[in-house]
């Protein structure tokens, strides 16, 4: 037996962790020297203590590990942790590209104009929401103020408590806009129970599994700017708009005003991938 300082040196592995092995079970020293507490190592445990490092660099945690070197697991469990690990690294490295693609775009846009860009852009999901909405045609989009308004005036007759942030999206585009203004509700018991009036509706607004999203800061009349550079990006990562486009406002114009400086609107596209 050989002490584990030169157990050590021989498979490269720190004395630290060989004992952190020991005191987890995952590979015990073959003698403790009940004197003086040196561990002793055999050379026939450094075919364990490889196969552990192999399956560690595989990105199996150390409970994996100690499952699969269990000499009464069945073949069949252990091909399945590995399959499991298998998708788990292919995850990995598809998000890894995806990062590395979008951070080459962002880099070359910086080399191209000089400056940071002006809209960042992020996936995410967007949950479901109870809302009560109205839906309309309108000639041009700044119009949409009048469904706005007749929205507002039912929530006030009623009195319904409604959540910040309403939503507008945009079923068809140009040149007959299809347009729907949303706001989610605080107790949609409440909210159903109300009577609709005209063209007011209540219902779920469906989330979004995966949506590119950027911000819009400033006046609604340059959000075109905004929507340019989410299409830019979506085209630029090989995704392809799914679902009808929707502005989420988080800090609305005063009076449907176009030059409202201080507008914030979060721009959102359902997308998926191209091909």
């Amino acid at each position: 037996m050989i002490r584990i300082g030169i157990f050590s040196r021989i498979s490269q592995v720190p004395v630290s962790t060989l004992r952190y092995y020991d005191s987890v079970g995952l590979l015990k020293a073959a003698s403790v020297d009940e004197f003086t507490g040196y561990r002793y190592y055999t050379m026939d445990q450094l075919p364990r203590l490889y196969r552990i490092l192999a399956l560690k660099e595989m990105g199996l945690s150390l409970g994996e590990i100690q499952r699969m070197l269990e000499e009464d697991l069945p073949a069949a469990e252990m091909r399945g942790m590995l399959r499991i690990k298998q998708a788990e690294l292919r995850q990995q490295l598809q998000e890894g590209a995806e990062r590395l693609k979008r951070l080459e775009n962002w880099l070359r846009q910086i080399e191209q104009e000089e400056t940071m860009p002006e809209y960042e852009v992020i996936v995410k999901k967007v949950e479901p929401m109870d809302v009560l909405s109205i839906r309309g045609v309108i000639p041009n989009y700044p119009d949409q103020g009048a469904l706005w308004d007749e929205l507002d005036a039912y929530l006030e007759r009623h009195k319904i408590h409604v959540r910040p942030h309403g939503v507008t999206v945009y079923h068809r585009e140009e040149p007959e806009i299809d347009v729907e203004v949303c706001i989610p509700v605080q107790d949609p018991a409440a909210a159903a129970g109300a009577p609709l009036e005209g063209r007011v509706q209540f219902g779920e607004l469906a989330g979004i599994e995966t949506a590119a999203s950027t911000i819009h800061s400033g006046p609604l009349k340059e959000i075109g700017d905004g929507y340019r550079a989410l299409m830019g990006w979506i085209e630029r990562q090989g995704y392809r708009v799914a679902g009808p486009l929707r502005e989420v406002y988080l800090r609305g114009p005063e009076a449907h005003s176009q030059t409202d400086p201080q507008v914030m609107v979060e721009i959102q596209a359902p997308v998926a991938k191209a091909g």
